[in-house]
């Protein structure tokens, strides 16, 4: 069982912020921001790419409430999944985090190769 389900299941505890009958959202223990809240389903999926349309109609409100909750819906957000191991997925359960509390920095940019200088 991955450590994501025993969060859900209460084996572990955890910070909620949260929480319905099919996800629930709870702060990191390792924030790389102000805020930084991880959200996942109940139900284990591995992956995004092994999640169904229809759970991600069901999550998608769940993940905008969580941003009015935590007072970062006006300001902005960053909302990240990494998806299999190239991708720097952790924990085989799909997850994402909701990032913000101020402006955040994008370490990942690239130069445009066809910028003119």
């Amino acid at each position: 069982m991955c450590i994501f389900c025993k969060i859900v299941k209460g084996e572990i505890p955890n910070n909620t912020v949260h929480e319905n009958d099919h996800f629930l959202a709870f702060h990191d223990l390792y924030p790389k921001a102000p805020i930084h809240i991880l959200i996942i389903p109940k139900q284990h999926v591995d992956c995004f790419q092994d999640v169904s349309a229809e759970m991600m109609a069901e999550m998608t409100p769940f993940m905008q409430e969580v941003a009015v909750k935590v007072g970062i819906d006006k300001t902005g957000y960053r909302l990240i999944t990494n998806n299999g191991h190239d991708g720097g997925q952790e924990i085989k359960h799909l997850h994402f985090h909701l990032l913000g509390g101020g402006k955040l920095i994008w370490s990942h940019q690239h130069e445009d190769p066809h910028k003119s200088i």
